[in-house]
């Protein structure tokens, strides 16, 4: 039989996704990762003049709140292997929000330019995100370690669990 092609007379079966916790899981994932393309988006409106001021961070900043909302909607169809790269690219933004945090807070001097927004509320969001970053990967990582991608067969129809845990000697005899 071909891979990913399923026996007549059965289903597949995810044991996995069905789980309390799996599903607790991926929706904290989705709302973390809405939640870091919302704080990216406000930061790279509210701070535009200022990214652009040369170095172009603010496509940089526009594309992570836009990648961030399709992890969103992926991780919300149960794609489990965009959850390492979430991680990753967390990592990176992480990594970015540490580094440039204090020139924010640095702006608020005479002699800068301002940004849409003030300087100290995008250095505020800039922490924030950094800290949400955090929760990302480890959040990313535990729901990765779940396994929603195991797969299983199990006949049309019968409402007993063929997943594992099951307690079954088999399929139960139907009546004649």
């Amino acid at each position: 039989m071909p891979v990913g092609e399923v026996r007549p007379g059965y289903e597949l079966f995810r044991p996995n996704r069905d789980k309390a916790s799996s599903v607790t899981t991926k929706w904290v994932i989705v709302l973390l990762l809405l939640i870091t393309a919302v704080l990216a988006a406000i930061i790279t409106v509210g701070g535009w003049s200022v990214l652009q001021g040369g170095n172009g961070m603010g496509f940089a900043c526009a594309i992570y709140a836009i990648l961030y909302a399709f992890f969103a909607y992926l991780v919300a169809r149960w794609r489990r292997g965009i959850l390492p790269l979430a991680a990753a690219l967390s990592m990176i933004l992480a990594i970015f929000c540490a580094v440039g945090a204090d020139s924010w807070f640095a702006r608020e001097k005479s002699g800068f330019s301002q940004a849409g927004l003030s300087s100290s509320v995008v250095g505020v969001l800039v922490i924030i995100l950094a800290l949400v970053q955090l929760v990302v990967i480890v959040a990313a990582l535990y729901g990765f370690n779940q396994g929603w991608n195991i797969e299983e067969e199990r006949p049309i129809g019968n409402g007993e669990d063929y997943g594992a845990g099951s307690s079954g000697g088999g399929a139960t005899p139907q009546p004649a």
